[in-house]
């Protein structure tokens, strides 16, 4: 209890109201809250200072989202990769909102001084710094975490600028073809629903989208590309950007919630679905083969994304780990084309 001690101490409270706002238990004021995690923000990273990196059997899931059906499904193949190899979980929904709702960061701090091993970031917040495309983003508190011994990997947050294992789905390639599998049906004028403009997979999609179109001699202006929020308020609102526009006759999609989104607002307009315009998402959620018309799409391989990570991860917390070479990990997958209802040739070439 040394690490809730040194934090009830400096916040100026008890021990058990510390455990309650690490927990996120009632009976803890706001103001009596945001101290303790004030003062969490200028305790250092140390195991020692925190208690945390024991030998606990616990490693932290952080995913930014539970709305899109996507990040529940790597959090369960996660936890289950985790539970095979003798580790439990506590997950972390990193982007909630509300008066009690916690940022990465702050979970971090909470992770590690409930006495985390370990820590799997999916798609972290580091991902959504606006940097110019080839450039590294500014490494932040991550940078001191590694600093600090603090045991780490990035699932779909590969980072180049920090020594951290990255377990990846190959973005630029997902709308790389994408992009080809609606240029080989014959179209001409294709559009990118695309997320946050900040979004490091959003813009890498938009790379490959670029360089399928430029391989045809077809234009990759960014008259075809809308940005909106990721999730299907976000798809409905990019698409009907497009098609009051430049009218494209199919789009790609940063993700099949966006998707959803378009195939909505392509009902709404009397539009017929691939007939007036063709529908591309990514990721292969549940909901994709039920949608109607079912959703062509690219399929990430979560379940062995997840393994990946979680096997790097305890690797890295293995106490033999430093038997073995060192130096940092990258694991690169290949998204799959999934062709469905969606996409097929245009009405009129």
């Amino acid at each position: 209890m040394s690490g809730l001690s040194e934090i009830a101490r400096a916040a100026g409270v008890s021990i058990s109201t510390v455990s309650r706002v690490l927990n996120r238990r009632a009976g803890v004021n706001d103001e009596t809250r945001q101290r303790v995690l004030a003062v969490l923000a200028e305790m250092p990273y140390t195991p020692r200072g925190l208690g945390a990196l024991q030998r606990t059997g616990v490693i932290g899931l952080l995913v930014p989202e539970l709305s899109n059906p996507v990040f529940p499904a790597f959090a369960e193949a996660l936890e289950v990769r985790a539970a095979r190899l003798g580790y439990s979980s506590l997950l972390c929904n990193t982007r909630a909102t509300g008066a009690a709702a916690m940022g990465e960061e702050e979970y971090v701090r909470m992770l590690l001084a409930r006495g985390v091993e370990g820590m799997v970031f999916v798609s972290p917040e580091i991902t959504n710094v606006e940097v110019p495309l080839g450039q590294a983003p500014r490494p932040s508190y991550y940078a001191k975490l590694l600093a600090d011994g603090v045991h780490m990997v990035f699932l779909n947050g590969a980072t180049p600028s920090l020594d951290v294992p990255d377990v990846t789905v190959d973005e630029q390639h997902a709308g790389y073809a994408a992009t080809r599998h609606l240029v080989e049906l014959g179209h001409r004028r294709i559009g990118f629903v695309s997320g946050p403009a900040r979004s490091l997979p959003s813009r890498l999609k938009r790379a490959g989208w670029a360089a399928a179109l430029e391989e045809d001699g077809l234009p990759a202006s960014s008259d075809f590309v809308a940005h909106a929020p990721f999730g299907p308020e976000g798809g409905a609102a990019a698409v009907a950007a497009l098609l009051d526009t430049v009218r494209p006759t199919a789009v790609i999609c940063s993700s099949d919630h966006m998707a959803i989104g378009v195939l909505r607002e392509a009902h709404r307009r009397g539009l017929r679905v691939p007939g007036d315009l063709s529908v591309v998402g990514f990721d292969d959620i549940p909901l994709a083969s039920y949608c109607s018309p079912s959703l062509t799409t690219l399929a990430q391989p979560i379940e062995e994304m997840a393994a990946a990570a979680v096997d790097e991860l305890v690797h890295r917390l293995d106490p033999d780990r430093r038997r073995r070479p060192a130096g940092n990990y990258t694991r690169v997958f290949r998204p799959r084309l999934v062709v469905r209802e969606s996409s097929a040739a245009p009405a009129l070439v």
